[in-house]
């Protein structure tokens, strides 16, 4: 099964370059299967990582960042695959 892990911060105001920089120096105790980062306005920056894993199983993930980085906690979301989508696109 293929899980997708999702972690999103917004950065304090001016520091979105800062929280970003940050977010791709972190390291994860296992390499998943495919990650990549994000941004998009008002300095927010979006990880997705990839896991050959169960659903609840317990993957390795982001750390919150030092509170004046960002404006709020970071939220976290977490998906199973339902397969690869058939239609024309």
């Amino acid at each position: 099964m293929t899980v997708a892990l999702m972690w999103e911060a917004r950065a304090a105001a001016g520091r979105g370059e800062e929280l970003l920089a940050w977010v791709r120096a972190q390291d994860l105790a296992v390499r998943p299967l495919r990650r990549e980062t994000f941004r998009a306005p008002q300095d927010r920056v979006l990880v997705i990582t990839w896991w050959d894993a169960p659903y609840d199983a317990d993957l390795p993930e982001l750390p919150e960042p030092d509170g004046a980085l960002v404006t709020r906690g970071v939220h976290r979301w977490r998906f199973d695959s339902v397969g690869a989508d058939q239609g024309g696109w």
